[in-house]
């Protein structure tokens, strides 16, 4: 369903995306891992309209989308929730929920037919006992806690119904309890709604628990790719990211 082709980005002296190829399977769950500044939320900015290539292609369901605005690829079923949540701070989460469910049913609505309120409710309703937000439905958004937050964010990208979700850092900025809730909520919704999951994160223990598959940048280019017992011997990925830690832990768990 998501093929990146070739993928080049030059900001002046800078080369951020250097010649990146990597599809992701329908209905898969890949982290994006690397260094500060190895090009990992450039690539989701490339990706998703935000910023447009200097080279190569972004295939999606059989389309180039290179050169489409971020509206443009959210309508053709890839969203996307950030590292710092955005969400509408004013509204309760069930009013926030419920605007952009709305947002998206007009697309497809007509004069010719009633809007479908009671569907708009429903999915509304859906979302947040998906995330298990329902005894926070009528709080204020500004009013969540840091994590509530995030879960919310990603809520709001659940309402445009989208085939690939992407996820940058969803943990950041949470205690090691809040990180392990959040994760087990994204892992969660990936099973239920059986759609393409990219995410980007640093805490290792998450990463190898949860992707099926792991692809690792160092300054824009593709380092490594793999599984996770894959990623965790490769010679490169430790030297440049994971430490010799993390290659001593799985030697010990094998003993």
């Amino acid at each position: 369903m998501l093929s990146v082709q070739n993928l080049d980005k030059r900001f002046g002296g800078v080369h951020a995306t250097r010649n990146v190829s990597i599809d992701f399977p329908d209905g898969s769950l890949t982290a994006i891992i690397g260094p500060n500044g190895a090009g990992k939320t450039t690539f989701f900015n490339l990706i998703s309209g935000a910023f447009r290539p200097n080279s190569g292609k972004v295939i999606f369901d059989g389309q180039d989308i290179v050169g489409k605005s971020s509206l443009e690829v959210v309508r053709l079923g890839m969203t996307r929730a950030f590292q710092v949540a955005e969400i509408f701070p004013s509204l309760t989460v069930t009013e926030a929920i419920m605007a952009t469910v709305i947002s998206h049913l007009r697309k497809s609505w007509t004069f010719l037919r009633r809007f479908p309120v009671a569907e708009a409710r429903t999915r509304t309703e859906e979302i947040i006992e998906l995330l298990g937000l329902a005894d926070k439905a009528g709080t204020l958004s500004r009013n969540l806690s840091h994590g509530d937050q995030k879960l919310l964010d990603i809520g709001l990208a659940l309402a445009m119904e989208p085939k690939v979700l992407l996820l940058d850092e969803p943990t950041a900025g949470m205690g090691p309890d809040e990180r392990w809730r959040m994760i087990g909520k994204v892992q969660h919704l990936w099973q239920v709604k059986k759609m393409t999951v990219l995410f980007i994160e640093h805490d290792m223990d998450i990463v190898f628990k949860i992707a099926q598959r792991i692809h690792v940048l160092k300054y824009g280019a593709v380092l490594a790719q793999g599984t996770a017992d894959e990623i965790r011997r490769n010679q490169d990925v430790i030297d440049a990211y994971l430490g010799a830690d993390h290659h001593l832990f799985a030697a010990v768990g094998e003993a």
